[in-house]
């Protein structure tokens, strides 16, 4: 039976009933661990984004957060006894269900506070892998973060629940006498993730022969990456007339979308990829498991940074994206173009000033993806970056080279051709990068 209080009532116009379950009331904590220097971001700021998270989970209502400055850290329980305390009232208080640490939260740490307080604990790591489970819509999406989330349960095995800590006999072929349930649950999950990795290799496969079929078109890849929210998906709607999710949140992408389009003023045809937001202290288990979603970007011909440059640490969110990007080994040699993106929700004499700052700095675009101010000239930047400097040439091509004759004519370079008797006389136009890919054809 579900108590009263987890429906609420409320008559429609014909005077019926409709039944909805209500939902979970959450509160939303920050500890201040004093961190200074570096990218170290206000407790204030790291405070609303924690709060933006939690709200971009359906079925949570967040009616409370604080930031908890927290000089010594309790290996036991996280927080002082005095803080525990006024916390415990303060949820009773408020009906908590849910708290959402946004940090880093032992299962030692976990097991005491929800004892104390009589709610569930969430930390930032499970949070995140929580919307990332609900965001997931495509097969490797999913696999990817049932796989995360196995890998997160697993390092949570150690004396977290006092049923880890009983024994149970074996039949000696699953597990020898003796063996703690703590070693069984990390069993079941090691085998769930060999289950997993066979399904996830198989969908790869189908993704690589889908690489491997778009590496014959002559398009190249314009990634576009940025901090979560920045607005990469309403910018990727503009260019491309998709209807992808874009809102006002966290995480509102998480699948990566491709589309391929004719850049508007008559620039080259590419392939535009949108794909999920960067986000500090990314949990491992996920920057691990999703990266093959971003194989895209790792075999993009350019990538779009874009950056939210009305938010107060846009500084620190670049250095958070390019941090990742490093630790995919993303190719420092493949060009990028910052965007900067949300001038729209700047002061009118701010918004000037970044404009002018932007069209001073190379590699840079101002834009308001809503209002679409800057796009067009983005999109002339992106053309000048894929097209380059392009030279005219006459080659001479034997007509047993039947491949190099297809190449040509599939990445669009051929001007004028003629045959003659030992083979092709072709005038092409083309770039450095094209003419070092034609010489390295076999």
């Amino acid at each position: 039976m579900m108590d009263e209080d987890e429906f609420e009532l409320r008559p429609d116009a014909d005077g019926t009933f409709d039944t909805r379950v209500r939902d979970t009331r959450a509160w939303v904590l920050h500890p201040d661990t004093y961190k200074s220097g570096g990218n170290a971001r206000k407790p204030d700021l790291a405070l609303d984004e924690a709060v933006a998270l939690g709200r971009a989970l359906p079925g949570l209502d967040v009616v409370g957060s604080a930031v908890i400055r927290l000089p010594k850290v309790n290996p036991g329980k996280l927080f002082g006894k005095g803080k525990i305390e006024e916390l415990r009232v303060r949820f009773e208080a408020d009906e908590i269900e849910l708290v959402l640490i946004d940090g880093p939260v032992t299962p030692v740490q976990q097991r005491n506070l929800e004892k104390a307080w009589g709610v569930k604990i969430l930390d930032r790591t499970g949070l995140i892998l929580e919307i990332f489970s609900d965001r997931a819509a495509t097969r490797e999406g999913v696999l990817q973060v049932e796989m995360a989330a196995l890998s997160y349960q697993r390092t949570r095995l150690v004396r977290a629940w006092t049923h880890l800590e009983r024994q149970r006999g074996g039949l000696g072929f699953v597990g020898g006498p003796g063996e703690t349930q703590i070693e069984a649950d990390r069993r079941a999950i090691d085998l769930q993730l060999v289950r997993l990795r066979r399904q996830l290799d198989k969908v790869a496969k189908t993704r690589t022969l889908h690489r491997a079929a778009r590496a014959k078109v002559p398009f190249p890849i314009v990634a576009l990456v940025g901090y979560t929210n920045a607005g990469k998906s309403t910018l990727f709607n503009h260019l491309t007339g998709a209807d992808v999710m874009a809102k006002d949140m966290l995480f509102a992408t998480l699948d990566p979308t491709m589309r391929r389009i004719a850049l508007p003023g008559g620039g080259p045809e590419v392939i535009m990829s949108d794909t999920v937001g960067f986000i500090s202290d990314l949990p491992t288990e996920l920057v691990a498991a999703f990266r093959a979603t971003l194989e895209e970007v790792l075999s993009a011909d350019l990538i779009c940074h874009v950056r939210d440059i009305s938010h107060p640490e846009t500084e620190a969110q670049k250095a958070d994206v390019e941090a990742i990007l490093d630790s995919l080994k993303v190719d420092a040699g493949v060009p990028r173009i910052e965007v900067w993106n949300k001038i729209d929700l700047m002061t009118d004499e701010d918004r000037a000033a970044m404009i002018t700052r932007a069209e001073r700095t190379d590699g840079v675009q101002a834009i308001s993806a809503v209002t679409g101010e800057g796009i067009q000239a983005l999109v002339d930047k992106i053309g000048g970056v894929l097209v380059g400097d392009t030279r005219s040439e006459e080659i001479a091509l034997p007509y047993a080279e039947g491949r190099k004759h297809a190449w040509l004519h599939e990445r669009g370079v051929v001007e004028s051709e003629a045959q003659g008797d030992d083979g092709y006389a072709i005038n092409v136009r083309w770039t450095a990068r094209q003419r070092a890919e034609y010489d390295a054809l076999a």
